[in-house]
């Protein structure tokens, strides 16, 4: 079994495709739209692993989960990157573009060396490479 992809709400569907497919090098499909809805949505593919579902639609609420004072729920998405270098380089030009870095990088206690940015929505991304 395996996951086949997870979804995201955005209020900015075409941003998020676009800072999706520049910095972790998504290859989005055609888009969806439902006009009796307004629902849109596209979905990522990635080199490997799960698909990402962006989706939008007016009617949804905003969420109030932040990266001071997380709530239950999903809490991000991770994406493996090949070497220490790889989670630097990839943190310091996500940075430039004036991304929040929330952590590091850094070595974490399960054997990651790892940052976490924040999408433009405010999503936690964490940028890893798995240590030995």
């Amino acid at each position: 079994m395996r996951i086949e992809h997870v979804a995201l709400w955005t209020r900015d569907l075409e941003g998020m495709k676009d800072f999706y497919v520049e910095f972790f090098g998504g290859a989005p499909g055609d888009k969806y739209t439902n006009p009796k809805t307004g629902f849109s949505s596209y979905f990522l593919s990635f080199d490997a692993g799960a698909r990402l579902e962006l989706m939008q639609m007016e009617a949804v609420s905003a969420n109030e989960n932040d990266i001071e004072q997380p709530y239950t729920g999903w809490t991000h998405v991770a994406f493996a990157v090949g070497s220490r270098e790889a989670v630097d380089a990839l943190t310091a030009r996500l940075g430039a573009a004036g991304c929040r870095v929330a952590s590091g990088p850094r070595v974490t206690g399960d054997g990651y060396y790892e940052s976490c940015i924040l999408d433009p929505d405010g999503n936690r991304v964490e940028i890893v490479f798995k240590v030995g």
